[in-house]
């Protein structure tokens, strides 16, 4: 008989925050960082106005969860500045960058910087969010969800709109297309070099 109780060693979720057990031992935080270091990861701005003026911060916690319907997820760290305002509007934009936007990567990655100056290209949607022109894809979403978990807000989202390369577009050949991943501490570009033959 298969006992579907569940363990009392699993983390506890109270009104959206993450509670682990205390009586179990786990990772240290170094020991984490390690493990994931040799697992790359896309990488994505996320921008967002709660109507105090418009904040970006790069991530690399954008995964999708659903096509029907349409959800994905990335992580906000407390750290970031921008957390606030991003955990208190009701919509966000997820850029998908491509290694031509490395400038617009290390933009919103750096602390204290002005995330929309002159010589950068954005523009206000009708709907009021801000989005980087340069970016080629971006999913303008909902929050639909969020959860505290250590010392990050997880959020889900439901997408509303999209911005994506047009057909035809050498962007969507995939050796042509040349993705922005962060890979053990450095930014690197995939291209035709890095496939494998299956």
């Amino acid at each position: 008989m298969t006992n579907n109780a569940p363990s009392e060693n699993l983390p506890i979720i109270h009104d959206g925050i993450i509670d682990p057990p205390h009586d179990v031992e786990v990772l240290s935080a170094e020991e984490f960082k390690l493990a994931f270091r040799n697992h790359p990861a896309g990488v994505a701005i996320v921008t967002a106005d709660a109507g105090k003026g418009p904040v970006a911060m790069t991530v690399t916690s954008v995964f999708s969860v659903s096509a029907e319907p349409p959800l994905l997820v990335f992580s906000a760290s407390a750290q970031s500045s921008a957390t606030p305002t991003i955990a208190e509007a009701d919509t966000v934009v997820i850029h998908l960058l491509g290694a031509d936007q490395l400038h617009l990567a290390k933009l919103a990655a750096t602390s204290g910087a002005n995330r929309f100056p002159d010589d950068i290209a954005w523009e206000k949607l009708p709907t009021g969010e801000t989005v980087y022109s340069e970016a080629h894809a971006w999913i303008r979403g909902r929050t639909v969800n969020k959860l505290k978990a250590g010392n990050s807000t997880v959020f889900l989202i439901e997408a509303l709109e999209a911005k994506t390369p047009a057909e035809g577009s050498s962007e969507l050949d995939a050796s042509a297309a040349h993705p922005l991943v962060y890979h053990n501490r450095t930014w690197h570009k995939l291209d035709s070099n890095s496939k494998l033959d299956a």
